[in-house]
């Protein structure tokens, strides 16, 4: 089933047009690329004495969303203030209260108009969006000009059921780097459940960055660890040997190959920006990071939080 969208006007100026053909619903959606439900629930819920009528059915799909809309308490609208301020994305918000059970959840457009007419006000709700990162081409064509790891195995060896997502334990590994260098970030996210590791290190000399992953996932099931080609992962054969996990490399420049790291990072961005040094950091600090990431829900995982997933597997808190 294709992902509900809200309809245009010129889509239901398509599906007037369409109909009169005597075009099935499942044509009819085919054509403007959407499902054939979707088509289904239009013309049922928007459809006049006089038949389907494009400019009419717009006015009403609009004035029943605004409806919508006012319908939302001001409890409601308070707790999702909350969980905006919590870093949930309007998305993760909506997916999460439908999860829950609530009715007339708004929508992720309604949410980011809020926001807006919040920031309109003087308010501070925007502030607590995810930023767009930029991005640059890199002036080395794709060429790794660091160095080679010793012994690394490469991304194209591992096996299926890890790029699968088919258990729990298999890592993508990396380092956040603070605002001059003052201070590193070891970061590890579990494939499957998105479970999130960090651990503040004063530099990402690989002895360093070798015991914290150690330290990290000591008493979790470890199968493997995908990290990216930095030298700071050098001593990965001490990582192996310790969690008895095997190490694999992505190629270089090749982010993509540890999305869900990547991905991950951004968002420990949001607290912590590139402006800002890591080494006056606490572990306290830390933790309250990985509580929120942790205990916050992904669309990926259908709305439910990494713990949860985690736990849907068998294992138990500590």
């Amino acid at each position: 089933m294709k992902q509900y969208q809200h309809l245009t006007q010129e889509q239901r100026y398509q599906i007037s047009a369409l109909k009169k053909t005597n075009l099935s619903n499942s044509e009819i959606a085919r054509r403007i690329g959407c499902d054939k439900s979707t088509i289904s629930r239009e013309v049922k819920r928007n459809k006049g004495q006089r038949g389907y009528r494009p400019k009419q059915a717009n006015q009403m799909a609009q004035a029943r969303r605004s409806n919508n809309t006012n319908r939302i308490t001001e409890f409601g609208w308070n707790y999702i203030s909350y969980l905006l301020e919590q870093k949930y994305s309007p998305e993760q918000i909506q997916g999460r209260l439908k999860l829950l059970g609530w009715q007339d959840v708004p929508c992720h457009e309604t949410i980011y108009k809020y926001i807006y007419a919040d920031k309109k006000a003087g308010g501070s709700l925007h502030t607590h969006l995810r930023c767009q990162k930029k991005y640059r081409k890199r002036s080395l064509s794709g060429q790794d000009r660091r160095g080679q790891i010793v012994n690394r195995t490469d991304i194209s060896e591992r096996p299926d059921i890890i790029d699968n997502r088919e258990r729990i334990g298999d890592y993508e590994g990396d380092t956040v780097i603070g605002h001059g260098h003052k201070g590193v970030l070891v970061t590890l996210v579990d494939r499957t459940t998105r479970e999130t590791k960090i651990k503040v290190l004063p530099n990402r000399k690989a002895d360093k960055v070798s015991d914290a992953c150690i330290n990290m996932l000591k008493g979790e099931v470890t199968h493997s660890i995908t990290f990216d080609n930095g030298k700071e992962f050098a001593l990965h054969e001490v990582i192996s040997e310790h969690l008895k996990a095997d190490i694999f490399f992505a190629r270089p420049y090749h982010s993509w190959e540890r999305g869900t790291n990547e991905n991950t990072n951004g968002l420990i961005r949001q607290f912590l920006p590139k402006s800002m040094p890591f080494d006056s950091l606490s572990d306290e600090d830390i933790q309250a990071i990985e509580d929120n990431l942790n205990n916050r829900p992904r669309k990926v995982l259908g709305f439910k939080t990494p713990l949860e997933v985690k736990y849907s597997f068998g294992c138990v808190a500590l």
